[in-house]
C-alpha cells in the first residue's frame, strides 16, 4: 500500500482527526496539504481555509488520495508521526530494531527482521493503547519509499 492509498482508505472522521492534529502541531505541512487540495480542486487556498474543518479535511483527504499526491501524502504521514506522535514512532522503531535518531531514520534502507520475529513485534505493538494510531503508523511506515518490507505489508493486509 502506498501513502495515497492510506488516505483513500481512511475514513473522513479519521482524516479530520489527523489533519486537525497536523494543523496544531505542524502548520507548515498542513498548509502544504491544503494548498495541494486547492490545486487539485481548482480552488483558492483562502477559499478552502474558510470552509468548515470537516469539509476542508474531506477535500484534503480526497486530494491526498490521488496517485499524483503520493509524495505529499507520504510527507504528511511522516510529519504526523514525527511532530505529533513521536513517542509512538520511537516505540515502533526501537521494537523493530530500526536505527534512528529520535524517530528520524538513520541510514538508507532499514533492514527488516525475520518474518517470525516481525510478526511477534507487530502483534505486541498493536496490543498497546491507541490502536488506530498504531495501525496507521505501521501502514505509513510500510508505505515509506525508503522502506521495503514485504513481510510487513503482507501482515498488514491480513489485519
Amino acid at each position: 500500500m502506498r501513502a495515497y492509498e492510506i488516505f483513500a482508505a481512511m475514513t473522513p472522521e479519521r482524516a479530520a482527526q489527523v489533519l486537525e492534529t497536523l494543523r496544531a502541531q505542524s502548520p507548515g505541512v498542513y498548509t502544504q496539504a491544503v494548498a495541494a487540495a486547492s490545486v487539485a480542486f481548482k480552488a483558492r487556498p483562502r477559499f478552502l481555509m474558510t470552509q468548515p474543518h470537516d469539509k476542508r479535511a474531506h477535500l484534503v483527504r480526497r486530494a491526498l488520495a490521488r496517485v499524483a499526491a503520493n509524495d505529499l501524502a507520504e510527507e504528511v504521514l511522516a510529519a504526523y508521526f514525527l511532530e505529533s506522535r513521536r513517542p509512538l514512532l520511537v516505540e515502533w522503531l526501537d521494537a523493530a530494531g530500526v536505527p534512528h535518531e529520535d524517530g528520524t531514520l538513520t541510514g538508507d534502507e532499514p533492514q527488516a527482521p525475520p518474518r517470525e520475529q516481525l510478526e511477534a513485534i507487530v502483534r505486541r505493538f498493536l496490543g498497546g493503547e491507541e490502536r488506530p494510531d498504531r495501525e496507521l503508523l505501521l501502514r505509513a511506515f510500510a508505505a515509506q519509499s525508503a522502506v521495503t518490507w514485504p513481510d510487513l505489508e503482507s501482515l498488514l493486509q491480513g489485519s
